[in-house]
């Protein structure tokens, strides 16, 4: 692919000044046309050492308004960056809507840097087209350069900043290794353009031995894609909470809620659960590895009590409740995932979510928060960041706390007859009870689609909140215990 561009074009320099002149007026309009509609976009920048991504980026830039983008040069991760998912560093720097981000490599750096072997590739290639997927899916222009350049030329590039004091520190043993490997990087970059070039973020190539021509080109590019953007008209059906494939399969039809304990036998295996939880909570912080529990289930189920019992005896210092609530107005700027891959714990900590992610396929679906292409569109989006979550090693608890109609309905008339408990109970509560037909619908096919091998389902029956609690607490212990013992076995 690369090796069959033709990199002899160049341009002079008159006819450059007259489109530069011209292409940066439009670009100036557009990125104002980019912030009226509220479009986030970003614009990635890679290519080999020396073949001018800082100089045309530069080029770029100079066309915008400075207030409205943020350029993002990144490396190797740092140390605190390594304590999570290779994107989650990602996800912290995408641009709100209406801004403009650019990166130089970007996600692409561990491929582009030759750090990464075969097996670390493919994950690699995966994580990146379900990532910009997810990006553009939900709004997101992507647009991607790769600048390229001959052998010849990045030695002779490089020579030249070794030349002198000033620019000689440009050029590093990574640079000349670079060099003195290029078939073999070429290869590489090869099959990742193959692999991460795809419709809806595709690579555009530019051949950049001439400066002008680069630029140019990359100017093309960028107007032509943000004015596509601008003509481009989204037709979504209404929100919708029927689907006929899953009506005569309800996953919540086979659970006994008649499951409970007696108090003694209930506050001996509380408290057993909570010293071993204690222990375990010093094993993984020592192991480094990052805990999510996530609690969904009906209103009234007893979500705040069971992560009372389940923290109760816990270190404070080594997790983070996380209440999720209807997102901010800087939440709603952004990716719905944005602000979930922002609370991931560092590795050796845990996160336990009261309410998550879930609510895109559920509260959102239901009350029509959402459009039915993006809840069903969740699913696969939600099963790709769990997995991801894995992949890094963390153990992910999925609750959902189930009680009937009577149940919840007892529960609602104590809270509100009860002086000390009547905060606990609102409007909404009530509003949702009347939907409960349709949050169950939700429900199983939340249940259905993302109950995966690495991330499943466990259905919590909490009639009877000891029995509950008691379940929750085993259930985390035998998750982090599962873990320790592959990651022992490994060593």
């Amino acid at each position: 692919m690369l090796e069959s561009m033709d990199l002899k074009r160049s341009l002079k320099k008159s006819d450059f000044n007259t489109l530069v002149e011209t292409m940066s007026i439009r670009l100036g309009e557009l990125q104002r046309e980019v912030r009226a509609r509220k479009t986030p976009v970003i614009i990635v920048f890679d290519g080999w050492e020396a073949a001018g991504k800082g100089t045309v980026m530069n080029n770029l830039i100079g066309c915008f308004d400075s207030r409205g983008f943020r350029v993002h040069a990144l490396s190797a991760a740092t140390p605190e960056e390594e304590l999570r998912p290779y994107l989650w560093r990602f996800w912290q720097k995408l641009p709100a809507a209406g801004r403009i981000a650019v990166f130089e490599r970007g996600w692409y750096e561990q491929i582009s840097a030759g750090t990464a072997d075969r097996e670390r590739r493919q994950e690699l290639y995966d994580d990146a087209t379900s990532f910009e997927r997810q990006l553009t899916d939900g709004g997101c222009l992507v647009i991607k350069f790769f600048l390229h350049i001959t052998a010849h030329e990045q030695s002779r590039r490089f020579e030249k900043l070794a030349s002198t004091d000033a620019t000689a520190w440009r050029v590093t043993k990574g640079d000349r290794k670079q060099n003195a490997h290029y078939s073999r990087f070429l290869r590489r970059y090869d099959e990742m353009i193959v692999r991460t070039d795809a419709e809806f973020a595709p690579w555009t190539l530019v051949e950049a031995m001439d400066e002008r021509y680069a630029t140019i080109k990359v100017f093309e590019t960028v107007i032509a894609r943000l004015e596509r953007t601008e003509e481009a008209v989204i037709v979504d059906t209404p929100a919708s909470v029927h689907d006929s494939s899953i009506e005569s399969s309800s996953v919540l039809d086979g659970v006994d809620l008649s499951k409970s304990l007696d108090r003694e036998i209930y506050q001996k295996r509380l408290v057993r659960a909570q010293k071993r939880l204690r222990l375990l909570e010093h094993e993984i912080y020592e192991r480094r590895i990052p805990v999510v529990i996530c609690y969904e289930g009906w209103d009234a189920a007893g979500k705040g009590g069971n992560i009372r019992r389940l923290t109760q005896a816990m270190d404070p210092r080594g997790y983070e409740v996380i209440p999720i609530a209807a997102p901010s107005a800087e939440e709603r700027d952004h990716h719905y995932l944005w602000r979930f891959w922002n609370r991931f714990p560092k590795a050796g900590h845990i996160a336990i979510f009261d309410r998550t992610w879930y609510g895109r396929v559920l509260v959102e679906r239901v009350e029509g928060f959402c459009t039915e292409s993006e809840w069903r569109r969740a699913f696969r989006e939600i099963n790709e960041m769990e997995s991801e979550f894995e992949r890094f090693g963390a153990v992910l608890v999925k609750f959902w706390l189930e009680i009937d109609s009577d149940e919840q309905l007892r529960r609602f008339t104590e809270r509100q007859n009860t002086p000390a408990k009547q905060w606990k109970i609102t409007d909404e509560d009530w509003r949702n009870r009347e939907k409960r037909a349709a949050y169950r619908v939700a429900v199983d096919e939340m249940l259905l689609r993302t109950s995966t091998r690495s991330a499943p389902w466990t259905i919590v029956e909490s009639n009877c909140k000891w029995y509950a609690r008691v379940k929750a607490l085993e259930t985390v212990i035998a998750a982090i215990e599962r873990t320790l013992a592959h990651q022992r076995s490994r060593q």
